[in-house]
């Protein structure tokens, strides 16, 4: 994302000395995707960030997949996967259900009560939407607050912690990549600006405002990488705390943006999918469904029309009012439906019938749409509502 933020203290130019009060070389690093030719930051950090003083393995949790065959559209009730309501022995990172998954993406859930562990994902940039709480997310560029409704983009390799505030649960959506998160590319200008027609502008993305500054000694950060062709996890000890950088500059850092600032993009007949696409990454993309005006076509009908993911999975998660073409089917607030490739899909029975005449939808959801098939992962196989299949129908299977 090329969109330039400066905060704390940094030397007039870079690759420069850059001193402390007391005489000493702070510590530059550069944080940059793509080898040297893209998007990156640079930190000046008060000890030597690549200080270990030990490494061991940190078991991840279950990342397991099953195809999804034979192959149907199904329901999973996340909620189901955290029903207790403080969720007091959960955190963002290591309390995350596997729900979907393929070689480019993986889909989880987590309801949180207690602060996590530091964390750096090194194999692909995160993007998650809080569904409900709110909390704290403490990065080694400072801090971001994030509240319901708000995406967090966390670049492949940024160390950082969740903690969650008040009573509520943190409810967190996550979207992990094996490649990097960002903007949709019709959005930008050929150099990096989100034009006049996005759905959103820069005003929207909020980052860190200052550094953060923790001091401290022998401090864990749990990594997830590549180990050949298998995640693996590991355990570093730090010789200093990492959050310890007193300035950085740079196009490349994490930021929230709230689902309420995205602008929808109507029409007189229904627009399709990519009408509501808010970032894309390798072989999958991001749309948001929110509150809108629906379509004005003296004849048109509001809700979708029947449509083959030929090349896609679709994946829908449903966080909030009250989802038009889904009525009927037991689908609610922490719902996802899996429609995948190779099977057409559309509205209940009856929700188009029922849409004629409508000029406001009041529904919230976000969309992930895959150019892989997904696979099940330990989450969805035990909070699947397995009645869904048959809804189009009325009656199944056959016996």
């Amino acid at each position: 994302m090329t969109y330039y933020r400066q905060v704390g203290d940094i030397p007039p130019k870079r690759h420069t000395q850059h001193r402390r009060p007391d005489g000493g070389l702070y510590y530059e690093e550069l944080m940059g995707e793509e080898g040297f030719s893209s998007d990156s930051s640079l930190l000046y950090h008060q000890h030597i960030p690549s200080a270990i003083v030990d490494a061991t393995p940190w078991s991840l949790p279950e990342l397991a997949t099953l195809a999804n065959h034979p192959l149907k559209p199904r329901h999973l009730k996340l909620h189901a996967l955290f029903p207790d309501q403080r969720c007091e022995d959960h955190d963002v990172v290591t309390g995350r259900r596997l729900v979907l998954g393929n070689a480019d993406v993986r889909l989880s859930y987590v309801a949180a009560g207690a602060p996590s562990p530091l964390y750096r994902n090194a194999i692909g940039d995160e993007c998650l939407y809080v569904e409900a709480g709110a909390g704290t997310v403490e990065t080694v560029f400072g801090t971001l607050q994030a509240r319901q409704g708000d995406y967090v983009i966390l670049p492949r390799g940024t160390t950082h912690r969740w903690i969650p505030a008040g009573n509520q649960p943190l409810r967190v959506y996550c979207i992990e990549a094996n490649s990097h998160i960002t903007p949709v590319r019709r959005y930008l200008s050929r150099f990096g600006q989100l034009l006049e027609h996005a759905p959103y502008c820069e005003r929207d993305l909020h980052g860190p405002s200052q550094p953060l500054l923790i001091e401290a000694t022998d401090v864990e950060v749990l990594v997830k990488h590549r180990a050949g062709n298998a995640i693996a996890g590991t355990r570093m000890i730090y010789a200093d705390h990492p959050f310890d950088v007193v300035g950085w500059d740079g196009c490349l850092y994490p930021y929230t943006f709230s689902i309420h600032d995205f602008e929808p993009i109507t029409g007189r007949i229904h627009q399709p999918p990519p009408a509501h696409q808010v970032f894309e990454g390798h072989n999958f993309v991001v749309c948001n469904f929110v509150p809108r005006k629906v379509d004005y076509h003296p004849l048109a009908v509001p809700v979708p029309y029947y449509h083959s993911n030929v090349d896609s999975d679709e994946i829908m998660f449903y966080c909030g009012g009250d989802y038009e073409a889904r009525k009927g089917s037991g689908i609610g607030p922490g719902s996802i439906s899996v429609h995948p490739g190779g099977h057409a899909h559309g509205p209940q029975p009856g929700a188009n019938e029922r849409s004629i005449g409508a000029d406001f939808f009041d529904e919230l959801a976000v969309m992930v749409d895959t150019f892989r098939p997904l696979e099940l992962g330990e989450g969805a196989l035990v909070c699947e509502d397995h009645a869904y299949t048959w809804t189009w129908a009325g009656r199944g299977p056959r016996t």
